[in-house]
């Protein structure tokens, strides 16, 4: 047994129940988290040093590699039972819906040092802050809505349904069929 599944295995009956029925939104919420991190470091990294005078380009830059790694990690961790479509065809939709969402998360950035020119006649510390909140708070706010309706309108429409929401017999799913089957052990 591994050891999620012993951690698995551990928690109370209905946590567990609860656990094994939202799998995926807390696979996504973790990978979403990573690559947050991952984001925030690549962008203060390039916007501290060689791109300071350009963090729109920053930005652009640490978004499309958290992208990068957000559908590697997704792909074969949080959705790797799911079927569907053609793994090219799901990639550029992932692609193309995430490349608008890194421009959405980027344009408080742009709108801030473009047209209000916000980056001169600011401390280091003061800058930190005003990137932080345009481009981390403000920015994903906008990509995580546009990609939340358009990754379900778009790449995983409804047509495309599984298990109960698509007709399913097993509505009523035991502890050890939820395990074996969200769990990837199935």
């Amino acid at each position: 047994m591994s050891l999620i599944d012993e951690l698995v295995a551990r928690l109370p009956e209905p946590v567990r129940r609860l656990l094994m029925r939202h799998h995926e939104l807390i696979k996504f919420a973790l990978v979403g988290g990573t690559t947050f991190v991952f984001d925030l470091a690549i962008f203060y990294t390039l916007s501290l040093t060689v791109l300071e005078s350009k963090p729109v380009v920053a930005k652009i830059i640490s978004g499309v590699l958290a992208t990068i790694l957000s559908y590697i990690l997704n792909r074969e961790w949080s959705f790797k039972n799911r079927g569907g479509r053609e793994r090219h065809h799901e990639a550029l939709l992932f692609f193309g819906i995430s490349g608008i969402g890194v421009i959405l998360q980027a344009a408080p950035l742009w709108v801030a040092n473009n047209l209000f020119d916000l980056r001169s006649n600011v401390t280091v510390t003061e800058v930190v802050v005003i990137d932080f909140v345009l481009g981390f708070i403000i920015g994903n706010v906008l990509q995580m809505t546009f990609r939340f309706w358009a990754l379900r309108k778009f790449a995983f429409p409804e047509e495309l349904l599984r298990g109960g929401d698509a007709g399913s017999t097993d509505l009523h799913a035991t502890l050890d069929e939820l395990s074996d089957e969200e769990l990837g052990h199935a």
